[in-house]
């Protein structure tokens, strides 16, 4: 399908990921997902590739490049791949904006560089075990004695958690101002009382690490506060929407290579002496996904196109967020289906999305609290 948010430039670039891909994250991936976590060395060559970092300054290393539509186009193809392991959508659509909208010139100087090269792995640490997608419930503290601020809680769900540098960590810093009590402090690899805990064993994402991290009496310098004490929740608030936005597209991506997929499937595999794609129900079936993503595409890309011109709101974002995770599982789901048993089986690309993409629905906040968004934005 011709899609007008894209030119010859960006054509170029998506031909490049995909020789990326091909060169440095599919011959590898069956064994991260048996390591639990993907080289070290993927990031590096990332950075090397110029994947990390596109719209940072080029005096840190970075691409220069403000265009949001390469991160787009490098999500799409990760997810085309069904390479889930590396989180480079967490470094660059989350942390990356963070970074370069409230790091000040002295923390650019010293974390940009390496988060553009992939020596630092970056990861945000909202999630608790008793605060999910409230996070006004979050009870992670931070005390400031003197030049430090001291950090205790208990963080979970972190994505890129084992292999992470940095961690911004959401915590509260004045417990009687409620939401405007909480602040964000980056934690660095190696400071005293901070450990990680075990590798979560998820349903899918095998080759994505994703942790516990915990905090004790952690001395984090004053300088490692990110922006402004208490401004926190604005700034998560600010930031969410890009997210959604990332999870959603990458979901769609993901959902239109599982049906690509299907289809020649349903082609190709003879039953009764004809092609299962031949029988009506089978055929009704194709023609409802085809349609339903042809659907999801036009509203997506209309999406981005208001994203890219600073013109997306939360409710959008929100709306894209649902449907396209909710309509990925859907798809992939009835893909499985019209595979028969062989849908089941994880040699298969689609029983591996299977499994994959059933946490789209829930990370990012879920679908539950996307409809809460939209509708409190009916006034409803």
């Amino acid at each position: 399908m011709q899609r007008d948010i894209f030119t010859g430039e960006h054509d170029a670039f998506r031909d490049m990921v995909r020789s990326f891909i091909a060169r440095q994250i599919t011959p590898y991936h069956e064994q991260w997902e048996r390591d639990g976590a993907v080289s070290r060395d993927v990031w590096l060559a990332a950075g090397r590739a110029g994947l990390l970092g596109i719209d940072v300054e080029e005096k840190y290393g970075g691409g220069g490049n403000p265009d949001y539509t390469y991160y787009l186009i490098l999500n799409e193809e990760l997810a085309r791949a069904g390479a889930n392991g590396p989180g480079f959508s967490v470094h660059n659509d989350i942390i990356g904006q963070y970074l370069l909208r409230l790091a000040s010139p002295e923390q650019c100087e010293r974390w940009l560089p390496g988060y553009c090269s992939g020596e630092l792995i970056t990861a945000i640490a909202m999630s608790e075990p008793g605060a999910g997608s409230d996070l006004q419930g979050i009870a992670a503290s931070a005390v400031r004695d003197g030049g430090h601020y001291v950090l205790n809680g208990q963080k979970t769900f972190i994505s890129n958690g084992q292999l992470c540098d940095l961690v911004i960590v959401v915590a509260r810093t004045d417990p009687a101002a409620g939401p405007r009590g909480l602040s964000l402090l980056v934690v660095e690899r190696g400071m005293a009382g901070f450990d990680r805990g075990r590798n979560l064993d998820k349903v899918g994402m095998h080759a994505q690490d994703t942790s516990e991290l915990f905090f004790s009496d952690v001395r984090v310098p004053a300088g490692n506060l990110l922006g402004d004490e208490g401004g926190g929740f604005v700034a998560l608030m600010q930031n969410l929407p890009r997210e959604r936005v990332a999870i959603g597209t990458t979901a769609l991506a993901a959902a239109e290579a599982v049906f690509e997929q299907t289809l020649e499937y349903c082609k190709q595999r003879q039953a009764f002496g004809r092609p299962i794609g031949s029988f009506q129900y089978n055929r009704f079936v194709l023609a409802e996904m085809a349609t339903e993503l042809a659907v999801a595409r036009a509203f997506t890309d209309r999406a981005v196109t208001k994203h890219i011109a600073g013109r997306l709101s939360n409710e959008d974002a929100s709306m894209l967020k649902w449907w396209d995770t909710e309509l990925c599982n859907k798809i992939v789901d009835r893909c499985v289906q019209l595979h028969g048993g062989y849908g089941y089986m994880r040699e298969y690309p689609v029983a591996r999305a299977f499994a994959d993409g059933r946490a789209q629905t829930i990370f990012g906040g879920t679908t539950e609290i996307m409809k809460e968004i939209i509708g409190r934005g009916l006034g409803v």
